[in-house]
């Protein structure tokens, strides 16, 4: 879709006196100088086709970060469990806010310059960008709208992306957001690795995101010269800085290769389920994963809880009590979750490196004397997780500054009572 393929490439640039030779964007060479020497399904590239190269701007300049930042030290650590009310959308009648001014660093860790890490960002905007566009030097955002569609323009074409859709824009390509509205999401950003697709294992060649429903844009362009500045922001080791020229950067007139943008609508997912008894590991639900340098673990996953069947029997079905070896931030993109009251759409909460966590009084209550029947489970809702191997810092952003921290979280365990009985047996059948 939108790729112009035919012919050899070379042959196209002889007849093409348009456009301009930009060599493909190679991610995967891992330092080799050689392209020979790497497996031919490692290679990603890419080949624009444009009315003018990206080259022609004025010097890059700093600006400001806002609250976007990859300084991890801001405040001292938190083991606590953290959980947010919904993060505030500026009101337009009070202040002007795109895309980019929205960004929100929450937490993270790791290091854009040694390429080895994630950070999380909200965003929350209400004006469109105008003759602005911006570039991540850093690595991939995946960008979970939450509330309000919006409409990406890219160097490879537009994405219109909607609230349980997902899209990824990889390290490097230019795009601008318009928004038509109020607007919040979520981003999951990764320094060092690109998503794909999960290793499905015994589940076999279909199941959970099929690799046919991910969409990449149709190639669209426009030849317009912007006598005011046209502003390029760039994301470049952690910090903002932009630079000016007098065209616009979606000039490219088709394209071909297989490094792109994507996006995913979240309701094409195939969801695999225990059919039996006891609980499946919460990896059956991820949709996409960062994969890191040791084998089974990940940079991050993308992980979603859809509408389902819950059936097993002998079963305690909600999340079950737990600490783990990996960071949880969660986020609620419509709905009620099923394990917490209080969780809401547009909010948050982290659960760090063996923080212990699960499901409130409430849903214990009633799911330890619910009849065990087939049921729907998440109707209407969707919730997701971010899940890394990484010990995650939450940022004074995060903590303070933001003023949606909800403090009295913990508060949702204090009730549960000792249930047990060391002279309880099971009932004879």
């Amino acid at each position: 879709m939108g790729r112009y393929s035919d012919g050899p490439t070379q042959l196209l640039l002889c007849f093409s006196i348009l456009f301009y030779h930009i060599l493909p964007l190679s991610l995967f060479l891992k330092n080799k100088i050689n392209s020979y020497l790497i497996n031919t399904f490692q290679i990603t590239l890419f080949w624009l086709y444009r009315i003018l190269p990206s080259v022609r701007h004025k010097p890059f300049t700093p600006m400001s970060c806002g609250d976007l930042t990859e300084n991890w030290n801001e405040v001292e650590p938190d083991p606590n469990q953290l959980r947010w009310k919904p993060f505030i959308i500026p009101k337009s009648s009070e202040k002007k806010v795109d895309f980019i001014s929205g960004l929100h660093t929450v937490c993270g860790a790791g290091d854009s310059k040694s390429r080895n890490g994630i950070a999380i960002h909200m965003y929350t905007c209400n004006t469109s960008m105008t003759d602005k566009c911006f570039q991540n030097a850093d690595g991939d955002f995946l960008i979970v709208p939450q509330q309000g569609e919006i409409l990406i323009t890219t160097e490879f074409g537009k994405m219109m992306v909607e609230p349980n859709e997902i899209c990824v824009i990889q390290q490097g390509m230019r795009f601008s957001v318009d928004v038509f509205g109020e607007t919040r999401g979520y981003i999951l950003e990764v320094f060092g690795a690109h998503f794909e697709l999960p290793d499905l294992g015994p589940i076999g060649a279909n199941g959970m995101a099929n690799p046919r429903d991910f969409q990449t844009p149709v190639a669209w362009y426009e030849d317009r010269t912007v006598a005011t500045g046209y502003t390029v922001v760039n994301k470049y080791q952690g910090k903002l800085f932009s630079c000016q020229q007098d065209f616009s950067p979606f000039n490219v007139v088709a394209w071909h290769g297989n490094y792109t943008p994507y996006k995913y609508n979240l309701e094409n997912f195939m969801v695999i389920n225990c059919v039996a008894f006891d609980h499946a590991d919460p990896s059956i639900f991820t949709v996409l994963t960062a994969k890191s340098t040791r084998p089974g673990v990940a940079i991050a996953d993308f992980v979603i809880f859809p509408p389902r069947w819950g059936v097993a029997d002998h079963t305690f079905r909600p999340p079950y009590y737990h600490r783990n070896c990996m960071s949880e931030f969660m986020g609620l993109i419509k709905g009620h979750y099923e394990a917490k009251e209080g969780f809401q759409p547009g909010g948050a909460s982290l659960h760090s490196i063996m923080t212990p966590h699960g499901p409130d009084v409430d849903c214990f209550e009633k799911n330890s004397t619910a009849v065990l029947k087939p049921e729907r489970v998440a109707e209407g809702t969707m919730a997701f997780m971010f899940e890394s191997s990484f010990s995650m810092a939450v940022t004074k952003w995060g903590l303070d500054t933001c003023h949606r921290l909800d403090k009295s979280y913990y508060k949702c365990w204090e009730a549960l009572k000792n249930h047990f009985n060391p002279n309880w047996k099971p009932s004879s059948k």
